[in-house]
């Protein structure tokens, strides 16, 4: 009996997962840019009246959670989209970022390339490739409209659960070093490099316990422990 009611639970929890991933598939195939999460024309998004500095958050899941600390002076837009490669959310900047004119643009990316590397392993330097030149790409534009670029470095991941261990390898942990070090070295005038990886990793290089909502994210624990030093940097650009 005890075996029948685990069978049945694990097909339960195997349909719910297959039914996500099948909807987010086909979400993507629909808008693959992820515009219509974001309201006017386009997902273009207009920018909010504010006598402070515009900030905006910007990248995939990791950056759509991250809540803005509490700091004078300045106004926060988030324009995370979770699931989306460097690819797409660099194609998202023209039309989103671009013409609020932010003073400073946040930028947290790239981990959704680099967790496909065990499913496509003969792609890897292309992978960690399109990353960094995304990357690149991205300060260039935004450093163009005199906007204050403040990279944030992946963060690390947790341990993954077994039933993804299929889809696991060290070559992301290790993917993500060698991005971490491109985005360190693009460090200069009007760029910033926050280094959220040193803040939440454990002594593994792993994504600390007390911060990790699952293998990929944070609890509020682990933005809280961002934003104490974040605070810090937003108030020496202002």
């Amino acid at each position: 009996m005890a075996l029948l009611a685990a069978s049945v639970t694990l097909n339960i929890y195997l349909f719910n997962t297959s039914q996500q991933y099948y909807l987010q598939l086909n979400g993507v195939r629909l808008d693959p840019l992820g515009t219509g999460l974001f309201a006017g024309e386009a997902g273009r998004v207009a920018r909010p009246e504010t006598e402070g500095d515009l900030i905006v958050f910007f990248g995939d899941s990791r950056a759509a959670a991250w809540p803005m600390p509490s700091i004078a002076g300045f106004e926060a837009v988030n324009l995370g989209v979770g699931s989306q490669t460097s690819a797409q959310i660099i194609q998202r900047y023209e039309a989103q970022v671009a013409p609020l004119r932010p003073e400073v643009l946040v930028v947290q990316m790239c981990i959704n390339d680099l967790k496909t590397i065990p499913l496509f392993p003969q792609l890897e330097t292309q992978i960690i490739r399109q990353c960094q030149e995304n990357l690149a790409q991205l300060v260039t534009e935004a450093r163009e409209q005199g906007t204050t670029v403040v990279l944030t470095t992946i963060f690390p991941v947790g341990e993954f659960p077994l039933e993804r261990r299929l889809y696991w390898s060290e070559a992301i942990p290790q993917s993500i070093d060698e991005v971490n070090g491109f985005i360190h070295s693009l460090a200069g005038e009007g760029v910033v490099v926050f280094d959220a990886f040193a803040i939440l990793a454990d002594e593994n290089g792993r994504l600390a316990a007390p911060y990790r909502l699952d293998e990929l994210h944070l609890n509020p624990a682990g933005y809280e422990a961002l934003n104490r030093e974040f605070v810090e940097v937003l108030q020496s650009l202002q």
